[in-house]
């Protein structure tokens, strides 16, 4: 696989997901994905995308209780 910003190979591994979302400020420290060797430029594969998606989903659901709103 070759990475669309600089060409160069990824190579499997593990990287972190950051989201802000709302209130809630989300943090996976390990997710399996593709990086760049060269750039350092990180992909997700499907699977791992839509587990992520998941979650953001779970959370949002979940916060809607916690958060007042005026």
């Amino acid at each position: 696989m070759k990475c669309m910003y600089c060409q160069d190979d990824m190579v499997r591994g593990n990287a972190p997901f950051y989201i802000d979302r709302k209130t809630v400020h989300l943090s996976l420290d390990d997710v399996a994905a593709w990086i760049c060797t060269q750039c350092g430029e990180v992909y997700f594969e499907e699977a791992e995308v839509n587990a992520v998606q998941d979650i953001i989903r779970a959370v949002d659901e979940r916060t809607g209780r916690l958060v007042r709103t005026a």
